[in-house]
Parts: C-alpha cells; sequence; structure tokens
C-alpha cells in the first residue's frame, strides 16, 4: 500500500550518489533532548500494513508468530475492523490520525484530480504512473503538501492534539506541531528535488527513512532496504525509543514490508507477517521480558486495510476504463490538462475517481455506459445532497443521503430511496439497516462526494479485478485494494493493555479512544 514511495526511493537513489561523490554531514539535531513525564502509560501503535485476518491465523497456527500471539493472548483480538475509504494508506491514516472520514480530513485518495488548480495529484503509484507525472512533483506532493496543504487545517491529527510527546515512524501522515528539519543529501537539493533547509510540521520524534532517523545510528537505510522504508528500520527506531526511555505518550509505526509481498503474491502469503512476528520479537526483547512490556505500554498491533486477490488472467483481470470510455477525450497525465480534455481518471487500484470536465456530459450518461462492463461493482455519483448508485447486476438505482428513517449500526440515521440491494443492505422492519457486501457503506461511499470539489463518479471493481490506464499499477495473479468492498476494508486489530474498547470495530473511532486511553479514563 506503500506505494507513495517509489519516488522516495528513486529520488533518494540520487541521494545515495551524493554520499559517494558529495558526501553530505547528517545535520540533524538530537530527536532525544527533551525530557518528558507521562501522566499516563503510552500508546504503541504498530500498522502491519495489508495484514489480514485468515493469513494472520495461519501464521499462529503454524507456531510462527510467536509475538503476535503473545500479544493475542494477553490482549483482546478484533478481526474485522472496518477501514475508510478509499483504502489506500492516505487516506486511511489521515483517518486514523484526525478520527474523520474523508469529508472532513480532505484526502480524497492516492491519486486523484484538483478541480480548482485543474491539476492531476498523485502521491506515488507504479513506476511508469511516477515518470509520466513526474519525479519531483510526485515527491513534492507525498513529503510536503500531502501534509501541510491537502490535509485539512480544520481537523487535528493526534500528534498535534495530545497533551504528551508523540511519535511517527516511517508513516504517510504525520502532521504535528514541532518544525523538524530533513537531512537532505546535497545532490538532491542541487537538482532541486529538495531544499537543502528543508523541514515539515511533524511530532516529537520523526523518523522517515533516510531522510529523518531517531537513531543516527540505525543503518537500515541501504539501497537494498529501500533507504530506511522497512520493518527492520521501522523497528530499530522504536526500539531506540524504549531503550533510551523515551518512549512518547503516542507512538505510530509503520511495518511496510508485508504489503509489498501481498501485493505481489496474494492473499495468502504469509511470509510477511512472519517477517513482521521477527521484528516485533525485537521490539519486546527490548525489555528483560515481554510481560514487562504490557506493564510498560498499551500496545496495539493491527492492520490498516484488507487486499482481495486479482485474477492471473491479464485480459479477465484488468479493466481499462480507457478502452470502456472510448467515445470520449481522456487526459493524458504526462501533460497539463488541455482544453479538448474530456475525462480525468484518478485511479486507485479498485477503486476510480472518473472527472468530467466538459458541461455537457451528463453523469447519467456515463455512468449507463459504465454499467455495461459487467467487471464493476457498482457506479455511483452525487446529485445535488443525494448520492445514486446504479449496478449491471440489479436494476434500478439506490439513491440516499445522511438524516432519515433508517438507522444503521453505528446509529446514524439515513433517507434512503430505491434498491438497497445494489449495495448489499439489509433493512429489517424497524429499519434497521446491515451492512453485507460493503461495511460501513453509506457513511464511507458518501464522505467520498464531499472530500473534494468536482464533477465526478465514483467506480469500484468488483472482487478479483482491478481498474488500469496510463502508467497505472497492475497486480495480476496477486492482489490489490481500494475498493469499498468488504475484501479491501477488513483488517485485524490485537490490542494489550488497557480495558477499555473503541465505540465502534471502526479506524474512524480509533482516534477518540486512543485520547481516552491517555487521558486514562474508564
Amino acid at each position: 500500500m506503500m506505494k507513495f514511495l517509489f519516488p522516495l526511493l528513486l529520488v533518494i537513489v540520487l541521494g545515495i550518489l551524493s554520499y559517494v561523490l558529495i558526501k553530505s554531514p547528517n545535520k540533524q539535531p538530537s530527536q532525544l533532548n527533551q525530557p518528558h513525564q507521562l501522566s499516563s502509560r503510552p500508546v504503541v501503535m504498530i500498522i502491519v500494513d495489508s495484514i489480514m485476518d485468515e493469513a494472520l491465523q495461519s501464521s499462529i497456527q503454524k507456531g510462527k508468530a510467536p509475538a503476535f500471539q503473545f500479544l493475542m493472548n494477553n490482549g483482546r483480538y478484533y478481526p474485522r475492523m472496518v477501514s475508510s475509504f478509499p483504502t489506500m494508506s492516505v487516506v486511511i491514516d489521515s483517518t486514523l490520525l484526525t478520527g474523520t472520514y474523508a469529508d472532513q480530513h480532505k484526502i480524497p485518495a492516492l491519486v486523484w484530480f484538483d478541480a480548482h488548480e485543474k491539476r492531476f495529484i498523485s502521491y506515488g503509484s507504479a513506476q511508469q504512473e511516477i515518470m509520466k507525472v513526474g519525479v519531483k512533483q510526485v515527491l513534492q506532493e507525498s513529503l510536503f503538501h500531502l501534509n501541510h496543504n491537502h490535509l485539512s487545517s480544520n481537523v487535528q491529527t493526534l500528534h498535534e492534539e495530545i497533551k504528551g510527546p508523540s511519535a511517527s515512524i516511517n508513516t504517510l501522515v504525520y502532521r504535528g506541531n514541532h518544525n523538524k528539519p530533513l537531512n537532505v543529501p546535497r545532490l538532491l537539493s542541487l537538482l532541486g528535488f529538495i531544499e537543502k533547509d528543508a523541514a515539515i510540521k511533524g511530532p516529537n520524534y520523526f523518523s522517515y527513512g533516510l531522510l529523518s532517523k531517531i537513531d543516527s545510528k540505525n543503518k537500515h537505510t541501504k539501497l537494498w532496504e529501500g533507504f530506511g522504508f522497512n520493518d527492520k528500520f521501522a523497528a530499530q527506531e522504536l526500539k531506540y525509543l524504549i531503550q533510551q526511555n523515551r518512549l512518547p505518550s503516542y507512538s505510530l509505526v509503520y511495518f511496510s514490508d508485508n504489503d509489498k509481498l501481498v501485493h505481489k503474491k496474494g492473499v495468502d502469503v504469509t511470509k510477511g507477517i512472519e517477517d513482521a512476528d521477527k521484528q516485533l520479537q525485537e521490539v519486546l526483547n527490548s525489555y528483560p521480558a515481554w510481560e514487562d512490556a504490557l506493564k510498560d505500554a498499551v500496545w496495539i498491533v493491527m492492520g490498516d486495510s484488507g487486499q482481495t486477490g486479482i485474477k492471473d488472467n491479464k485480459e479477465q483481470a484488468l479493466i481499462d476504463l480507457r478502452k470502456v470510455l472510448k467515445d470520449y477525450r481522456i487526459h493524458r497525465i504526462s501533460g497539463p490538462v488541455k482544453n479538448e480534455d474530456q475525462i480525468v481518471l484518478g485511479l486507485n487500484e479498485r477503486m476510480s475517481f472518473i472527472y468530467l470536465l466538459n458541461q455537457q456530459i451528463k453523469l447519467e450518461d456515463v455512468a449507463k455506459m459504465l454499467s455495461n462492463e459487467q467487471r464493476i461493482g457498482y457506479i455511483a455519483w452525487r446529485e445535488r445532497d443525494r448520492v445514486k448508485v446504479i449496478s449491471g447486476d440489479s436494476n434500478g438505482c439506490l439513491s440516499f443521503k445522511p438524516v432519515g428513517d433508517f438507522t444503521d449500526p453505528y446509529g446514524h440515521t439515513w433517507s434512503i430511496e430505491g434498491n438497497v440491494n445494489i449495495l448489499g443492505l439489509v433493512i429489517d422492519k424497524n429499519n434497521q439497516v446491515t451492512f453485507t457486501e460493503y461495511p460501513d457503506g453509506l457513511a464511507r461511499l458518501y464522505s467520498s462526494f464531499y472530500s473534494h470539489s468536482g464533477n465526478y463518479l465514483v467506480v469500484d471493481a468488483k472482487p478479483g479485478y482491478e481498474f488500469v490506464g496510463e502508467g497505472s499499477p497492475t497486480h495480476v495473479g496477486g492482489a490489490a485494494h481500494g475498493s469499498l468492498h468488504k475484501q479491501d476494508s477488513f483488517f485485524p486489530m490485537i490490542v494489550a493493555g488497557t480495558e477499555l474498547e473503541p465505540q465502534h470495530e471502526r479506524m474512524i473511532d480509533l482516534k477518540e479512544w486512543i485520547m481516552r486511553i491517555l487521558e486514562n479514563k474508564g
């Protein structure tokens, strides 16, 4: 899921050259120069990217995940937490840290179109897409604009809100209250990729691969180790805080390696989980005994979303929206939007935004054309204050908006009209809504139509398929995510060290829960 890393890694290759040719000293000040006293036990949250329940349970049953098993045996296990939407890391991290969906935090997706600036935005996806958009642009978007400009100033992150110090280790979204200078190799600044005195607004402790380290002696930043974006690097940063007795109130740590393996080999692969477990063992070994870790902190080890297996036949698996929408002029991402362009595609693996630039093109007409593609699960668009949804598999249309006579499991009420089968809704005689195929589907889908401006549709691929376009990634025979579907949406969470529980088993509820833990309220 951390596909944004490719542009960063590509650019840092140049940084490695600078260490060889124009060696750049590490000018970062120590991040351990402020003492702090915690009023409650710290919270350590480790996200193992794309970890899923079945694969985790398989590893534990085989005895290959003792650290996961230890935490599970000494805590509580939630196998079906619900992610945000689209199920892409930048959106998920924003929801986790702000406790809001995209309608409030305003990060729409990994790839989207800014209608105000008429600009294609990518935080980094496939190599080909990055090269077309431009390495410098993608780096600037992911490293600076994502946190400083695109993430809404009307919401606060956990790093900004908690009273004590916090840490961000290899996370995509990290906005905090502290000015944190980056260690920019000279060649990167000479080539204009990053200013030599560049800094970000982050938490007290900020780690971002080669560009920012908490432990100055952390050596897991080599070319073949992803320049620091790997589980060993992240684990070492966390271990250092523990060993220096500087564990802050809240630490968010990203283990990214599992995601790469799942994308490549499919949902049943367990090697990434077993490798992540070894790093969890390293962290727990920082204590005299693992039980001491539970006395010292609250431990939360979790995924961020699921993935769905993609068919191994390329012709079947890949939905090329350029072919489906061949009657329209589609913007080419390698250049600016032209006057004659009619559509922009914002492809996010198994989900896509379809932006209409020409006011004469009707959303309903494009939706009808898309409904002829049998591999698409649903097509949605906004009409005034309602979201309308159709599917090639169902008759009629589903229409909904907040506030009404129907109540979902999370206490939200909705006005619902039309064919509820399109989104797999089950409504009982008391007007209680149950979600089947699309967990928290109404709120998550609705939020995507208020995440940014523009005239657009949202489409999801059915399980087994993903969207493809100009330079987008493909995962034929592997797995992908992005959609609203339950296979992309569910992730497991292990909690040890607290009896407090989140209000609901959703990503959006975790911020409030963490605040309760830190405030030591029952």
